[in-house]
């Protein structure tokens, strides 16, 4: 697992969250705090508000009260535009461009080293499709696609929503494997995602239930707090504990 020095300020600070959509509140008043180095896991079902969360880190969504920042500056501040990666779930690359000049596209608009296309091309495994166009990539492959413009220009903070849905058993563990790697070489990761299985390969889980954060701790805290050998369980448990029903 990695750490973060005591005293250095989180990768993301959040304050008092609150967002409304259609008069309605959809994130409740979220406080919590993401260390740097560390893959911090948005865990919960469909629908439970950890898109708009994402958003709001990234600094794209309207809130209706509280603070977040990101880095030392407030989300969305042009400062951090080159500091911050974000890959949207549904993947936003050009279909008509090959996958080597879709990056080379986005890493000059985020004006990234043009080399970093070359970089991030071998990181997520897509050397062998670097000159084929994305409208012919696989799902898997338009995943990775998506995954490696926000790794371009080694960004700090690395926001992922739902990357890994749709894909196989293999892939899931090879992107894992590379969530990991960069996690080691210092940048922080916050992953979002409705599979359970996923939240043990985390450094700290939120997990997330109708817009609010039922707890936030490391898997084995986790465990630990609710009397339960896996996540799943510990989850019902504390959509148990806050309904008032029996374990």
């Amino acid at each position: 697992m990695s750490s973060s020095p005591v005293n250095q300020e989180p990768a993301v600070r959040v304050r008092d969250l609150r967002v409304a959509r259609g008069g309605r509140e959809v994130l409740h008043g979220l406080t919590f705090d993401i260390p740097r180095g560390e893959i911090a896991g948005l865990i919960g079902p469909s629908g439970c508000g950890k898109t708009t969360l994402i958003r709001a880190l990234v600094g794209v969504q309207i809130v209706a009260g509280g603070t977040v920042t990101v880095l030392g500056a407030p989300a969305g501040s042009s400062a951090l535009r080159r500091r911050v990666g974000y890959a949207t779930q549904s993947p936003a690359v050009y279909a008509d461009l090959t996958v080597a000049e879709n990056l080379r596209y986005f890493a000059s608009v985020l004006r990234a080293p043009r080399s970093d296309a070359d970089r991030v091309i071998d990181e997520v495994g897509l050397g062998r499709n670097r000159g084929q166009t994305a409208a012919t990539l696989s799902g898997g492959q338009l995943s990775r696609l998506n995954l490696a413009v926000a790794l371009l220009g080694s960004p700090e903070l690395i926001v992922l929503d739902e990357p890994t849905v749709g894909l196989d058993p293999v892939l899931r563990q090879e992107l894992w494997e590379l969530f990991r790697d960069l996690a080691d070489g210092g940048a922080t990761l916050v992953v979002s995602s409705h599979v359970m299985d996923e939240a043990r390969r985390t450094d700290r889980l939120l997990m997330m239930r109708e817009g609010a954060v039922l707890a936030d701790g490391t898997p084995e805290e986790l465990r630990s707090r609710t009397r339960t050998s896996d996540l799943e369980a510990a989850f019902l448990r504390l959509i148990n504990e806050k309904a008032g029903s029996p374990a």
